[in-house]
């Protein structure tokens, strides 16, 4: 009794320690920004992710009541949902808790580490791999302060599914039985896509009975309610199987039907559905093809943004390594010690599928490394404790154990440290759309690039076409018509999108609505349809006020943007995209100005060179701000004929050399240029930050 008694108290000791810990390193980007104003609002530091702000305009519409139909608000899911709990029962502001609530969550992955650790007898091993794991790279930065998303529970969840999972193997105890199934109904309510997960969990269990510990009924039992648990139908009802199936097998005289049970559980999980989002899911992030095409009517043919998500994308060997472990060393150690540790200990060969999963990052992107953290932290933590302990004295012991954490601990400490993540939006563009809050209705639109809607919607509380989770082709190839086109055709192209939009959730319509508006004009061809919005074409009723909104920060991803409306949606064929080019790290000379990338413009001639050609350029144009900030442009005209303009964004200290199709875009003449045809926009909001205009037709 006394042994176990210490061992809880060291238990629950090193638990503290690492929690503490992992949340004192969170803490270090706060001190560095402390004081920086402009990633503060409403005095607290907002936050710096983009999906954050869908998780709080839920949780914001959930403490309020108030949420319209057809708004997106995710008031329906977990995040939101948690979220708006702790806010009603926290001390503390809205803004104070979403900072940093991923600061303690994300914490809490040290507590199943250390009890993995506890049931093999190594609480040093858990120890060390639970300060490395929670400062590893990529689950820092995916769960840092102010990193408010899903992820602050997404590892957290499964490593306590595999803790009850080991330890109902280890101990057979049937109280694990219902602590598994609770896990997965719990993971299932935070992250619906945990499916392939808990799939491979299952298929691992499965496998290691098979050849551990074949005739053991306990393991079979566990399979069956974790199958129950997975189907894919209301929680309620799993949670009621799931209650049902833990009475049964506490009773033993039902022990001899374990094997009609299992297989009842197996054809329900099929029968639900419970395997067909499981190969969707991933390959999502796995097959991605360029273009993606509709299976019914015109048949049209929209880019997908799948190839513009950097998470999404292939990454280099060394990327891999060191947001796994911190360091290419640390991650080989890491690997050869996990698989050393499924040789001494083999229920360690159960924690595969998130070793698995972390390793498919290699093909499919950088956001699946953060599942492979917490059990090759394990490996090492092994290997350090393996090594310590056939030290001579316990002195040696402990000091190489402490010096070897601090090895690893020390190239994970040095990218936090560098890690000096931005708020998504800065103050004066907040400011700007919290105004919008007294301006425009609810159900007004806020037209903007699919990474601004989240927070669009958050702080000014209106309606957007696009967002972080609504970004598809026909989604996109809108708005980026818009940005990228003439104020005329942007101004038709608005007011098409918006109404469509909204007549699509009245009758219940999905699919594109740039193929709805081709047949509806009495086109068989969309690119015909599109040209005729050089014509005075009859629009829709106005039902509701829409506003564009063109921030600065977009100028990094203007040819990104112009990707997805620059093909033939007919065929799938790109068209040439415009050229469009920023340069911030220029070289201005007494005769030239060098602008990187083998473009120079010579100031005797007017004349640029771009790469292998030399051309004429139509404008130099300047634009500065007086200390009103009010915007002057002085546009020297230099030749008509000229294709390529030159733009010297004076307070930015930034240049554009663009074509004539991108001088003419919406995005250009009214963000860059404040030229606006007053027929079709208004000025509502303008800064050197955003600028915000309100449609007139």
């Amino acid at each position: 009794m006394n042994t176990f008694t210490r061992e809880t108290k060291l238990t629950l000791f090193y638990i503290l320690f690492a929690f503490t810990f992992s949340v004192l390193m969170r803490l270090i980007w706060v001190y560095q920004f402390s004081g920086t104003e402009a990633f503060i609002f409403n005095d607290q530091f907002m936050i710096n992710t983009n999906d954050g702000y869908t998780w709080a305009e839920g949780a914001r519409d959930l403490v309020s009541g108030i949420s319209q139909p057809n708004d997106y608000s995710p008031i329906g899911l977990a995040t939101s949902q948690l979220t708006a709990f702790m806010i009603i029962i926290l001390p503390f502001t809205f803004e104070t808790i979403i900072f940093y609530l991923p600061v303690f969550l994300s914490s809490l992955v040290v507590i199943p580490i250390i009890l993995i650790s506890k049931v093999l007898k190594n609480l040093e091993m858990g120890l060390i791999a639970a300060l490395l794991a929670s400062i590893a790279w990529s689950y820092y930065n995916r769960t840092m302060s102010g990193y408010f998303d899903n992820d602050m529970l997404n590892i957290v969840l499964p490593m306590f599914l595999l803790w009850s999972i080991i330890w109902a193997v280890q101990t057979k105890q049937n109280i694990y039985l219902l602590l598994t199934a609770l896990d997965i109904l719990v993971y299932r309510w935070w992250y619906p896509q945990s499916y392939s997960l808990e799939f491979s969990f299952f298929g691992l269990i499965l496998v290691y009975t098979l050849i551990f510990d074949k005739k053991n009924i306990f393991n079979y039992k566990l399979l069956a309610i974790m199958m129950f648990a997975m189907m894919d139908t209301s929680g309620y009802i799993r949670l009621g199987l799931v209650g049902i199936t833990f009475y049964i097998f506490s009773q033993n005289r039902f022990d001899k039907y374990i094997y009609y049970i299992l297989a009842l559980a197996i054809v329900s999980f099929f029968i639900s559905g419970g395997f067909n989002p499981i190969w969707a899911k991933l390959s999502i992030y796995v097959f991605t093809d360029s273009i993606i095409s509709s299976d019914e009517g015109l048949k049209l043919h929209f880019f997908a943004v799948m190839q513009t998500v950097r998470e999404a994308g292939h990454i280099p060997f060394e990327t891999f390594a060191n947001r796994i472990s911190g360091h290419t060393i640390t991650f080989v150690l890491s690997l050869l010690g996990y698989l050393y540790l499924s040789y001494k200990h083999k229920i360690m060969l159960l924690a595969l599928p998130l070793v698995g999963l972390g390793f498919l990052a290699i093909v499919g992107g950088l956001r699946f490394t953060i599942y492979a953290v917490p059990i090759l932290a394990l490996g090492i933590a092994f290997l350090i404790t393996e090594i310590s302990k056939n030290l001579p004295t316990q002195k040696m012991k402990i000091l190489s154990m402490i010096l070897f954490t601090l090895a690893i601990l020390y190239p994970n400490y040095k990218h936090i440290e560098a890690y000096k993540v931005p708020t998504v939006f800065n103050s004066t563009e907040v400011k700007a759309l919290d105004k919008m809050k007294s301006i425009a209705d609810r159900e007004d639109y806020m037209i903007a690039w699919w990474d601004y809607g989240y927070p669009i919607r958050y702080y000014a509380d209106v309606k957007t076409l696009s967002d972080g989770s609504q970004h598809e082709g026909h989604i996109n190839f809108p708005v980026s018509y818009m940005l990228i086109n003439t104020q005329e055709k942007a101004a038709k192209m608005a007011r098409l999108a918006v109404e469509y939009t909204e007549s699509n959730f009245e009758s219940n319509r999905t699919g594109s609505t740039i193929e709805q508006m081709t047949l509806d004009y009495a086109f068989k061809d969309t690119n015909k349809f599109l040209s005729a919005l050089k014509s005075n074409i009859k629009l829709p009723k106005k039902t509701r006020d829409i506003y564009i909104y063109l921030p600065y920060r977009m100028l990094n991803i203007v040819p990104t943007v112009a990707l997805f409306s620059h093909m033939d949606l007919m065929t799938g064929k790109k068209k040439q995209n415009p050229f469009f080019y920023v340069s911030r790290q220029f070289k201005d000379s007494n005769s030239k100005i060098d602008f990187g990338r083998g473009i120079v413009l010579d100031k005797t001639t007017s004349n640029i060179t771009v790469g292998t050609q030399v051309v004429p350029i139509n404008r130099f144009v300047k634009t500065s701000y007086d200390k009103d900030m009010k915007l002057h442009t002085d546009v020297q005209v230099i030749n008509t004929t000229a294709n390529i303009n030159v733009i010297f964004m004076s307070n930015y200290n930034t240049f554009l050399i663009l074509d004539e199709k991108m001088y003419n875009s919406l995005y250009i003449q009214l963000m860059v240029l404040e030229n606006v045809n007053s027929e079709l926009f208004e000025a509502v909001i303008l800064n050197p930050n955003v600028k915000i205009y309100k449609l007139k037709v």
